[in-house]
């Protein structure tokens, strides 16, 4: 498919889990993409490496996106290899669940700069060089449905990026640019099977409770995104699509 053809994609977080596969997803319907990692150079690079053997283009790009300086050489650099910048996807994000009792100043300032502040900064670095038709597509999550206890400040970054996804539909809308979130729910990822998720009670609780009866895959949410950053979705801003088999 070739929908997102001579488009030009930077999506954060990319060298694994929800990241990795939606930057495999926009190079196969056609865009070129900038895999921006933080630390894992050899992940982003096997994530390039798979799409040109699938024959699309890609770029892997380090950059820590909680700090200025660096959101911009991201955006830089996405123009330096291709010329321009049509997408933009702020998957970067990390959770740490604990109790209120637990909830110290650096789990709240290490989440929320890495799951807003750096979204923010990688819009900020974006915003001029998007044009009439472009798309930012944010990844949030359905905690801000479910409210599950002991996430008070990782459910607080992604309400957070609900409550920006809408302010910035409105800001940038009258510009062309579309904004809007992918909410998804427990997904099978490197990072869900680290923390123990998959196989434990929690899977098994969250998958009684949804209605498509399990758990969501990488390439549940990538099409989605696609969708969103392709003219198909071009009447569409300031959406927050749960992507959860109806779990909410």
């Amino acid at each position: 498919m070739n929908k997102l053809k001579d488009k030009v994609a930077v999506v954060t977080g990319a060298s694994k889990g929800i990241g990795a596969g939606i930057a495999r997803q926009l190079a196969a319907d056609g865009a070129k993409v900038v895999v921006n990692y933080a630390s894992s150079k050899s992940g982003a690079d096997k994530v390039v490496a798979d799409i040109e053997a699938a024959g699309g283009t890609a770029v892997a790009v380090g950059a820590d996106v909680t700090r200025q300086a660096e959101a911009e050489s991201l955006v830089r650099a996405a123009i330096d290899h291709f010329g321009r910048l049509d997408i933009v996807v702020n998957n970067a994000g990390i959770y740490q669940l604990a109790k209120v009792e637990d909830t110290t100043e650096e789990l709240y300032r290490r989440q929320f700069d890495i799951n807003v502040l750096g979204p923010l900064l990688v819009i900020r670095a974006a915003a001029p060089h998007l044009g009439k038709g472009s798309s930012i597509i944010n990844i949030g999550s359905n905690v801000t449905r479910v409210l599950p206890a002991g996430s008070a400040i990782y459910t607080g970054t992604k309400g957070a990026i609900d409550a920006i996804t809408g302010v910035l539909a409105r800001e940038l809308g009258p510009r062309g640019i579309r904004v809007n979130a992918v909410n998804p729910g427990m997904v099978e990822t490197e990072g869900t099977h680290a923390a123990g998720a998959i196989g434990s009670d929690f899977q098994g609780w969250y998958e009684s409770l949804t209605p498509l009866g399990r758990i969501g895959q990488v390439q549940d949410i990538a099409p989605i995104v696609s969708y969103l950053a392709s003219e198909d979705a071009g009447w569409v801003t300031g959406e927050i699509i749960l992507g959860s088999g109806g779990m909410r």
